[in-house]
């Protein structure tokens, strides 16, 4: 089912992404931190590793963006940080699932670790990767790109990172429910 939510979603414009005046911000972790709460780390990466794929292979024959065909087609950005979504936020909260903390918290707080690891991945390995190019890819100087992209990281990934933090334990729950 999850699988089916992850191709849904990454396939059909302004499902996994809502746009907000020019931003765009991508919904996508929740799914992936969800999964990885009820399922585990493992299925989490999983489902990280689908989105990732998906990722890539659009980047080649129908971009998301502009800026897709040149950062996209790096299995490192594209694919690794979506692993790492469900691989970090799953094992952050089975790992301390154990210790008395209040569930609905530790939920909120895998929801928004998950969300950072994506942001951060992905912005980190765009300016490691592409810095040299920026000029060419993003059409600014290489020394405007660090801010530009923490202004990125500052706007959608902390509206993505809230979204996460409210959303993931409001759809766990029932879901948690219904597993049982």
């Amino acid at each position: 089912m999850f699988i089916a939510i992850i191709i849904i979603q990454t396939t059909i414009p302004g499902i996994g992404n809502i746009p907000i005046g020019p931003l765009s911000i991508t919904i996508i972790p929740i799914t992936i931190i969800v999964a990885a709460i009820l399922l585990g780390s493992k299925e989490g990466s999983i489902l990280g590793l689908i989105w990732g794929l998906i990722t890539f292979v659009r980047a080649f024959w129908w971009p998301t963006s502009p800026l897709a065909v040149f950062v996209l087609v790096n299995p490192l950005i594209s694919v690794l940080p979506r692993i790492l979504v469900g691989f970090v936020s799953g094992i952050f909260y089975h790992r301390l699932i154990n210790f008395r903390i209040n569930k609905n918290l530790l939920m909120v707080f895998s929801g928004v670790i998950g969300s950072l690891v994506n942001t951060i991945l992905v912005l980190s390995l765009i300016y490691l990767f592409y810095r040299n190019n920026s000029f060419n890819i993003y059409h600014i100087n290489t020394s405007d790109l660090l801010p530009y992209l923490l202004g990125i990281a500052g706007t959608n990934g902390l509206i993505e990172a809230i979204l996460s933090g409210i959303f993931v334990p409001i759809i766990v729950k029932p879901l948690q429910k219904i597993k049982k």
